[in-house]
């Protein structure tokens, strides 16, 4: 079978439960009720969250994963949360 490391399942069990009721992991659930516009839509009913996102004025400030790739922007984590410059030596 599928072999899961315990702790994934500890951090998706935590999400779930966070403020004392279970919650699903989908649209109804925890994916529906993030913050970010772009999150929400990256996840389902796409027209749906952006059109309500557009009547009340509603801004992402791309702070997430999700929201980054979307526009096309480079994530500041791992490799893109740091600059490298190589000097070379004189010679």
């Amino acid at each position: 079978g599928l072999v899961v490391d315990i702790r994934h399942i500890m951090l998706v069990a935590d999400m779930m439960t966070n403020d004392g009721s279970v919650k699903a992991i989908g649209r109804h659930g925890i994916s529906g009720r993030k913050s970010s516009v772009l999150a929400r839509a990256a996840f389902e009913i796409t027209s749906t969250h952006l059109l309500r996102a557009a009547i009340i004025g509603e801004e992402d400030h791309l702070d997430g994963v999700a929201e980054n790739i979307i526009v096309g922007q480079p994530v500041t984590l791992g490799t893109g949360a740091v600059n490298i410059e190589y000097v070379p030596p004189k010679k």
